[in-house]
């Protein structure tokens, strides 16, 4: 059993930058992959990105490339979740995510993720 928690998220100005993290409660990371999904009031859970159990895959929605970014830290069994630029369409509650995935062309499933977290809100003002 692998539990995830969130933090990061608060209110910010659109152009702001913002870190969210997510960390395990396990030294499990290097057995999982890990991606975050974000779901905004009223819109389905949608996949931002993801690492691979390695980390050396990342993998991003193709909105959002070029201004989020994802890291791992194995060591602290933690993956944060740069966002840079931001804009009030990436308001949402983002959530972190872990699965025993080995194909990066699972990695944007959520069917793929065992593991959630509770979600961290983000709120983008214009």
């Amino acid at each position: 059993q692998v539990h995830l928690v969130e933090s990061g998220g608060g209110l910010v100005q659109a152009g702001d930058s913002l870190r969210l993290s997510c960390v395990a409660s396990q030294r499990s990371t290097t057995l999982h992959a890990m991606g975050w999904f974000r779901q905004a009031p009223g819109k389905e859970r949608e996949f931002v990105g993801a690492a691979s159990r390695s980390g050396a895959n990342t993998l991003y929605a193709d909105s959002l490339k070029g201004r989020f970014t994802i890291n791992r830290d194995y060591g602290k069994n933690t993956m944060y979740l740069q966002m840079n630029s931001l804009k009030p369409e990436d308001t949402a509650v983002y959530y972190c995510a872990a699965g025993p995935i080995y194909r990066s062309d699972y990695l944007a499933r959520m069917a793929s993720y065992d593991y959630w977290g509770q979600g961290t809100q983000v709120t983008v003002s214009s």
